[in-house]
Protein backbone atom coordinates (compact mmCIF):
# COMPACT_ATOMS: atom_id res chain seq x y z
CA UNK A 1 0.00 0.00 0.00
CA UNK A 2 1.65 3.41 -0.72
CA UNK A 3 2.13 6.18 1.62
CA UNK A 4 -0.30 9.59 1.24
CA UNK A 5 1.31 13.40 1.47
CA UNK A 6 -0.77 16.26 2.15
CA UNK A 7 0.32 19.47 2.91
CA UNK A 8 1.43 18.79 6.62
CA UNK A 9 1.00 14.56 6.62
CA UNK A 10 2.51 11.71 5.30
CA UNK A 11 -0.30 8.77 5.89
CA UNK A 12 1.82 5.93 6.35
CA UNK A 13 0.40 2.35 5.79
CA UNK A 14 -0.49 0.30 9.45
CA UNK A 15 1.40 -2.81 8.37
CA UNK A 16 0.95 -6.78 10.17
CA UNK A 17 4.03 -5.91 12.51
CA UNK A 18 2.45 -2.68 13.66
CA UNK A 19 -0.87 -3.99 14.24
CA UNK A 20 0.61 -6.78 16.20
CA UNK A 21 2.63 -4.76 18.68
CA UNK A 22 -0.59 -2.16 19.18
CA UNK A 23 -2.93 -5.21 19.88
CA UNK A 24 -0.78 -7.10 21.82
CA UNK A 25 0.10 -4.01 24.13
CA UNK A 26 3.85 -3.41 23.03
CA UNK A 27 5.92 -0.54 24.90
CA UNK A 28 5.67 2.33 23.42
CA UNK A 29 9.32 2.62 22.15
CA UNK A 30 9.11 -0.52 19.89
CA UNK A 31 5.45 1.28 18.76
CA UNK A 32 7.54 3.84 17.99
CA UNK A 33 10.28 1.64 16.32
CA UNK A 34 8.55 0.11 13.57
CA UNK A 35 6.10 3.43 13.06
CA UNK A 36 9.37 5.70 12.45
CA UNK A 37 7.45 8.75 14.41
CA UNK A 38 6.95 9.32 17.92
CA UNK A 39 3.66 7.84 19.34
CA UNK A 40 1.60 10.50 21.93
CA UNK A 41 1.79 9.13 25.37
CA UNK A 42 -1.50 8.16 26.07
CA UNK A 43 -2.58 6.53 22.87
CA UNK A 44 -3.40 4.46 21.70
CA UNK A 45 -5.37 3.57 24.82
CA UNK A 46 -7.47 0.45 25.43
CA UNK A 47 -10.51 1.97 23.96
CA UNK A 48 -9.43 3.33 20.67
CA UNK A 49 -7.52 -0.25 19.98
CA UNK A 50 -11.22 -2.10 20.73
CA UNK A 51 -13.36 0.33 18.72
CA UNK A 52 -10.57 0.66 15.90
CA UNK A 53 -9.65 -2.75 15.41
CA UNK A 54 -12.91 -4.60 15.48
CA UNK A 55 -11.33 -7.78 14.27
CA UNK A 56 -9.23 -9.53 16.49
CA UNK A 57 -5.47 -10.64 16.18
CA UNK A 58 -5.87 -13.87 14.91
CA UNK A 59 -8.28 -12.60 12.40
CA UNK A 60 -5.88 -9.69 11.39
CA UNK A 61 -3.29 -11.99 11.23
CA UNK A 62 -4.95 -14.38 9.52
CA UNK A 63 -5.76 -12.00 6.51
CA UNK A 64 -3.92 -8.68 6.86
CA UNK A 65 -4.82 -7.60 3.19
CA UNK A 66 -8.22 -7.63 4.56
CA UNK A 67 -8.52 -6.45 8.15
CA UNK A 68 -5.64 -4.09 7.28
CA UNK A 69 -7.47 -2.20 4.03
CA UNK A 70 -6.43 1.29 3.64
CA UNK A 71 -5.51 1.98 7.30
CA UNK A 72 -3.16 4.60 7.79
CA UNK A 73 -0.98 6.80 10.89
CA UNK A 74 -1.28 10.91 10.77
CA UNK A 75 2.78 11.49 10.60
CA UNK A 76 3.71 15.37 11.29
CA UNK A 77 5.74 16.00 8.03
CA UNK A 78 7.88 18.20 9.83
CA UNK A 79 10.62 17.14 12.83
CA UNK A 80 10.60 15.60 15.22
CA UNK A 81 7.84 13.27 13.21
CA UNK A 82 4.71 12.39 15.86
CA UNK A 83 1.44 10.79 15.05
CA UNK A 84 -1.26 12.81 15.76
CA UNK A 85 -3.73 10.13 15.05
CA UNK A 86 -5.14 7.59 12.76
CA UNK A 87 -7.55 6.14 10.17
CA UNK A 88 -8.92 2.55 10.23
CA UNK A 89 -11.38 0.94 7.55
CA UNK A 90 -13.16 -1.85 9.07
CA UNK A 91 -12.18 -4.07 6.71
CA UNK A 92 -11.69 -4.05 2.43
CA UNK A 93 -15.33 -3.41 0.85
CA UNK A 94 -17.83 -5.69 0.63
CA UNK A 95 -19.41 -7.08 -2.82
CA UNK A 96 -21.42 -4.25 -2.80
CA UNK A 97 -18.34 -1.52 -2.82
CA UNK A 98 -19.04 -0.23 0.83
CA UNK A 99 -16.72 0.45 3.49
CA UNK A 100 -16.28 1.81 6.98
CA UNK A 101 -14.06 4.41 8.32
CA UNK A 102 -13.21 5.71 11.70
CA UNK A 103 -10.58 7.85 12.79
CA UNK A 104 -9.23 9.20 15.83
CA UNK A 105 -6.86 12.12 16.64
CA UNK A 106 -4.68 12.39 19.80
CA UNK A 107 -6.23 15.19 22.52
CA UNK A 108 -3.33 17.40 21.83
CA UNK A 109 -3.24 17.81 18.05
CA UNK A 110 -6.92 18.51 18.25
CA UNK A 111 -8.07 21.32 16.26
CA UNK A 112 -5.61 21.83 14.06
CA UNK A 113 -7.22 19.95 11.04
CA UNK A 114 -5.44 17.06 11.12
CA UNK A 115 -8.38 14.65 10.58
CA UNK A 116 -9.70 16.92 8.17
CA UNK A 117 -6.43 16.92 6.07
CA UNK A 118 -6.17 13.28 6.48
CA UNK A 119 -9.42 11.87 6.08
CA UNK A 120 -10.11 14.12 2.50
CA UNK A 121 -6.96 12.38 1.35
CA UNK A 122 -7.62 8.95 2.35
CA UNK A 123 -11.33 8.85 1.01
CA UNK A 124 -9.74 10.38 -2.18
CA UNK A 125 -7.41 6.99 -2.10
CA UNK A 126 -10.10 4.77 -1.33
CA UNK A 127 -12.43 6.05 -3.72
CA UNK A 128 -10.32 5.71 -6.66
CA UNK A 129 -9.71 2.27 -5.90
CA UNK A 130 -11.90 -0.10 -7.92
CA UNK A 131 -13.76 -2.20 -5.91
CA UNK A 132 -14.68 1.04 -3.48
CA UNK A 133 -17.52 2.95 -4.30
CA UNK A 134 -18.52 4.09 -0.78
CA UNK A 135 -17.99 4.97 2.56
CA UNK A 136 -19.58 5.25 5.77
CA UNK A 137 -18.49 6.65 8.72
CA UNK A 138 -20.80 6.72 12.31
CA UNK A 139 -20.10 9.26 14.93
CA UNK A 140 -22.51 10.06 17.89
CA UNK A 141 -24.98 13.06 17.57
CA UNK A 142 -23.20 14.82 20.55
CA UNK A 143 -19.76 14.64 18.67
CA UNK A 144 -20.66 17.88 16.79
CA UNK A 145 -16.74 18.35 16.25
CA UNK A 146 -16.53 15.10 14.45
CA UNK A 147 -19.47 15.47 12.63
CA UNK A 148 -18.03 18.76 11.48
CA UNK A 149 -15.17 17.19 10.18
CA UNK A 150 -17.26 14.58 8.15
CA UNK A 151 -19.14 17.58 6.49
CA UNK A 152 -16.28 19.43 5.78
CA UNK A 153 -14.94 16.39 3.57
CA UNK A 154 -18.32 15.98 1.87
CA UNK A 155 -19.99 13.02 3.78
CA UNK A 156 -23.51 13.26 4.22
CA UNK A 157 -26.07 12.05 7.25
CA UNK A 158 -27.91 9.12 5.41
CA UNK A 159 -30.22 8.08 7.58
CA UNK A 160 -31.60 9.13 11.10
CA UNK A 161 -30.13 8.85 13.95
CA UNK A 162 -30.55 5.45 15.66
CA UNK A 163 -29.79 5.82 19.48
CA UNK A 164 -26.97 8.49 19.56
CA UNK A 165 -25.21 7.31 16.40
CA UNK A 166 -25.26 9.05 12.78
CA UNK A 167 -24.31 7.27 9.90
CA UNK A 168 -22.43 9.26 7.26
CA UNK A 169 -21.54 8.10 3.73
CA UNK A 170 -19.73 9.55 0.59
CA UNK A 171 -20.15 7.91 -2.96
CA UNK A 172 -17.83 7.83 -5.81
CA UNK A 173 -18.93 10.35 -8.21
Amino acid sequence: MTVLFTARLELRPITLPIAIAVLEGKRRTEIEALVGAEMPWAWPGRALVEQAFRASLDAVRADPELRLWGDRFMITREEPRRVVGSIVFHGRPDATGRCEIAYGIDEASQNKGYGTEALKATLEWALAQPECSVIEARTTQWHKASARVLEKIGMKPVQPAKGEMVVYEIRRA
